[in-house]
């Protein structure tokens, strides 16, 4: 049996958008939440206190408890301080769902150094910063012989495991942090941590502007609200998962394989350049995967 009650959990990104819908969700079901959110654009620039505000206030005009926290993931002090944020208010943490994220796309002979580094900055340092800090204070506590359950849930998306036209920056920071998930997994499993990543498909401020999606996004399948169930039993009391990718959309989760060898050759002597052409011409050219970018193609033709 899975519990939040009572489960102290931060979301970054808490102040629209998925993000919001999580921390609705996880205060519903007795959480007690830090929400994280700097305020910004969707493509990072500016801030605004009140977002993150006016989730908290609807959390507890519904009967819940929640604080919010307006630093930016990408700063390390500020990473620190949303940890601390949490063992003010509630002396204790026990989840963070990392979801910050922001968006500027352009196709490679465009994309400038700064389109790059701060959208790397924001999900995957961002996701790097809190969890590092999240995990210190597990490991202390751990040391001092309080052995809770915890849990970081991660955000990295199709893009990501798939790859997108246009979205280098934003494609590679996804894929980094399912890779950082499983490295967190491992290490952080000692302290009884759980560490779990999901790849969502949903309606954002962000898919909303990425060209070609936003007439599909309007469809109820991509509702936001429909990711958050599956975050909060990652993020809850009794998840078995740890170092897990799950597709999530709509009534749909799948769990990924990862990077698995489809198939491969070999010789029994040193390779020389012709008979390693005559060994790799028995391999596929293409190996086929099971992409969310296909259930996006049935969701807009449907």
């Amino acid at each position: 049996m899975v519990s939040l009650e009572n489960r102290v959990v931060i979301v970054t990104g808490g102040g629209r958008g998925i993000g919001r819908e999580h921390a609705l969700y996880l205060a519903k079901h007795g959480a007690l939440v830090v929400v994280n959110d700097l305020g910004g654009s969707t493509d990072g620039s500016g801030s605004d206190q009140s977002a993150a505000e006016q989730v908290v206030g609807e959390i507890i005009a519904a009967g819940g408890t929640a604080v919010s926290n307006t630093d930016s993931v990408t700063d390390f002090d500020g990473a620190k301080s949303i940890v601390q944020t949490a063992l003010d208010a509630f002396g204790d943490l026990h989840g963070v769902v990392n979801n910050a994220g922001i968006l500027r796309d352009h196709m490679l002979v465009s994309m400038t150094e700064e389109d790059f580094d701060l959208v790397v900055a924001v999900h995957l340092k961002g996701t790097f910063a809190v969890s590092r800090f999240a995990a210190e204070y597990w490991r202390d506590q751990h040391k001092s012989g309080i052995d809770a359950p915890r849990t970081i849930v991660n955000t990295s998306s199709a893009a990501g495991l798939h790859g997108n036209v246009g979205q280098t920056n934003y494609s590679a920071a996804k894929a980094g942090i399912a890779a950082m998930t499983i490295v967190h997994s491992q290490e952080l499993s000692r302290y009884n941590v759980k560490v779990n990543c999901i790849a969502p498909i949903a309606r954002t401020r962000m898919t909303m502007q990425t060209p070609g999606l936003s007439d599909v996004m309007e469809k109820a399948v991509f509702d936001p609200g429909n990711i958050s169930p599956l975050v909060s039993y990652l993020s809850a009391d009794g998840c078995e998962f740890n170092g897990q990718v799950f597709s999530v959309y709509g009534g749909s989760v799948g769990i990924y394989q990862g990077w698995s060898i489809a198939q491969e050759v070999a010789v029994d002597k040193d390779w020389t350049l012709d008979n390693f052409a005559e060994a790799v011409d028995k391999l596929p050219r293409e190996v086929k995967v099971n992409s969310q970018m296909d259930a996006i193609v049935k969701a807009a033709s449907s």
